[in-house]
């Protein structure tokens, strides 16, 4: 039994009577099974067929599996498999080895209470986040209900309805508003924020997928969350006078102390969303790697990832863009003044990975090139 499942026996306060199950619980059955009562020696090896009638739900386009009155997975639908392509096998498995994480202890007892003593006429719903290191969260309502109608029903269809992306639509359209907001204050960025968004993304997946296990920090969320939130890394500045923002020429020192607290300011606008790396990286992106970077002199690892890949972005785009008061930069020289600040402006090691994958930022900065 993994650790989930003897975290969740501890809340439900029942590790002894399974120890006490004695014979009546066959040798396969799972201990979170034989613990909220499930498994019962009835249960054998062989799994049961599904009722012709019910075939509608194997082709559904909402990921479907059915359990029987254990909770034993007998099947699944290719919408579920390609849902939770990459868990453990669910046909032979219970539900909540399976599934059991995702779900809080009071669900879990009312879910028990449905399957077995036929509370609610044997239905339950209600909604979970379920998640893996290569499968980004989904937000889903979750649907039992008996595969037939009769008095005892043996076989219960398990429904996921994926709200995912609906919800995070609503969300992120409240935060991209604000950004529309500030991208009038700052009217000379032109791509900026959308080609920042994809050069973090790129950057985040290469250290993903080739540098895997010196970050599990990176998963399949963080790499979907910065390549929307790298956008937001200066939503701060909706708050810093126009006369500053929109200067040609270098600022003064107090032009300049105004104009580093927009990274205070965004972090105080993205507090309310619902992932900590919004505010992370509108906080700490000018921070760096040597401790002299603001608002805070942070350094070293002390500056949260997601900002440390953002920075390498936003200071590569930069160097690239023409602005009011420099002009643009080749790819190149652009590298090549990175790489000068390897260890002092920059995380040394993440650095390296720019200049391995750089030609891709270099096609991003391309395909995505201001108009005019």
């Amino acid at each position: 039994m993994s650790d989930n499942g003897l975290a969740i026996l501890e809340e439900l306060e029942i590790l002894e009577p399974v120890e006490d199950a004695g014979e009546d619980y066959p040798s396969h059955i799972g201990l979170l099974g034989r613990a909220i009562g499930l498994g019962k020696a009835e249960d054998t090896d062989i799994l049961p067929s599904i009722p012709a009638a019910l075939n509608p739900f194997l082709t559904s386009l909402f990921p479907v599996l059915f359990v029987n009155r254990n909770l034993r997975i007998i099947t699944t639908n290719q919408s579920c498999d390609k849902l939770f392509a990459g868990f453990p096998r669910m046909q032979g498995n219970y539900f909540f080895d399976i599934f059991g994480k995702f779900f809080q202890v009071e669900d879990i007892r009312k879910i028990r209470e449905t399957i077995v003593g036929g509370k609610n006429g044997y239905s339950w719903k209600g909604e979970t986040r379920i998640k893996s290191h290569d499968m980004a969260t989904v937000q889903t309502r979750v649907y039992i209900f008996p595969a037939e109608i009769v008095k005892k029903p043996e076989q219960f269809v398990v429904m996921f309805d994926d709200v995912t992306e609906e919800n995070k639509r609503l969300l992120r359209a409240v935060f991209l508003s604000l950004l529309e907001a500030s991208k009038l204050k700052d009217n000379d960025t032109g791509k900026h924020i959308t080609r920042v968004n994809y050069y973090s993304k790129r950057l985040a997946e290469e250290l993903y997928y080739s540098l895997g296990p010196q970050y599990p920090n990176i998963d399949a969320d963080f790499i979907d969350n910065i390549g929307f939130l790298a956008s937001m890394h200066d939503v701060g500045k909706i708050g810093t006078p126009d006369d500053i923002l929109n200067k040609e020429g270098p600022l003064s020192d107090w032009e300049w102390t105004v104009m580093r607290e927009h990274t205070k300011n965004g972090a105080f606008i993205l507090s309310t969303y619902p992932n900590p790396m919004a505010k992370e990286i509108a906080l700490a992106h000018h921070e760096r790697w040597d401790g002299s970077g603001y608002p805070f002199q942070l350094e070293g690892e002390m500056i949260p990832l997601a900002a440390r890949i953002v920075s390498v972005a936003d200071v590569y785009d930069a160097l690239r863009m023409q602005r009011s008061y420099k002009p643009s930069l080749s790819h190149e020289v652009s590298v090549s003044k990175m790489m000068e600040e390897r260890g002092t402006h920059f995380d040394p090691f993440l650095i390296e990975v720019f200049r391995i994958i750089a030609d891709e930022f270099d096609k991003i900065f391309e395909t995505n090139r201001d108009n005019g």
